[in-house]
Order: C-alpha cells, then structure tokens, then sequence
C-alpha cells in the first residue's frame, strides 16, 4: 500500500489497496465454444480508499478487506456466463466500490486464452464513487 499526498477536509490522506494477477475460471465470451468451458480471466484492481481516522489502532474493521474483494469476485464468477469482459470489469468496479470508504477503483480484467500469441486481452476501467454511482 502506497499514501498518495492528498487529503480531504478531515486532515484523513489517501491509500491504496490492490489485487494483482488474480486468475479466476469464468465462462465468458460471445463464441459457442466459450460457453463450453470456462477460461482464465486475469483480474488486477487498484482501490484508493480514505484513511481511517485511526490508522494506529491497528484494527481489522477499519480497513477494507482485501481478501474480501477476492472472495467476492470469486463469487461473480460462480454467477453464470457474462459475454462481456466490459461487463465483468464492471461489476467488479461496483463491488468495489459498495463499501463508502472506496473513492476510486482502477480494473483490469484480461482474458489469458482468448488470442493465440498474445498474453492476454481485456480492457481497464476507472470508476470513481462521486461520479459514477
């Protein structure tokens, strides 16, 4: 985690949270092949979240769960099938950002098997809580 150098009217700054790499089977995609079986979807999100009054108090519920987020994502993938990557990228956005404390929310969301020589394909959102809720 990283403090950016802003800070709201509260004097509270700014931090990040991030998954990186997580690699989650979803069925995805328009093709009937896709539908067959579920592929490798690579997912990296970039949380910016308000301090907590107290970070010193070192407590769990001050914070958003990481773990939480992976778990959740997890979950949308045992949803069904989602044609789009557009489409998973925002809902993952918007599970992210369910929890006040989420200001910005930065996802990537790669499908690893789609295209023959290439590492991966997919798209990167942004979605900011102020803005787009």
């Amino acid at each position: 985690m990283t403090t950016s150098g802003a800070s709201d009217s509260s004097g509270r700054g700014r931090y990040r949270i991030f998954v990186r790499d997580l690699v989650v089977p979803w069925s995805i995609g328009i093709h009937d092949h896709e539908h067959i079986k579920a592929q490798r979807v690579q997912v990296n999100i970039d949380l910016a979240v308000r301090e907590p009054d107290d970070f010193d108090a070192d407590r769990y519920l001050n914070v958003i769960c990481y773990a939480d987020i992976v778990e959740q994502i997890r979950h949308l993938a045992d949803k069904g099938h989602l044609n789009l990557v557009e489409t998973l990228a925002h809902r993952v956005a918007d599970l992210c950002l369910e929890d006040p404390r989420a200001e910005s929310v930065v996802v990537r969301a790669e499908k690893l098997d789609a295209v023959t020589g290439a590492a991966g394909v997919g798209v990167e959102i942004r979605r900011d809580q102020r803005t787009d809720r």
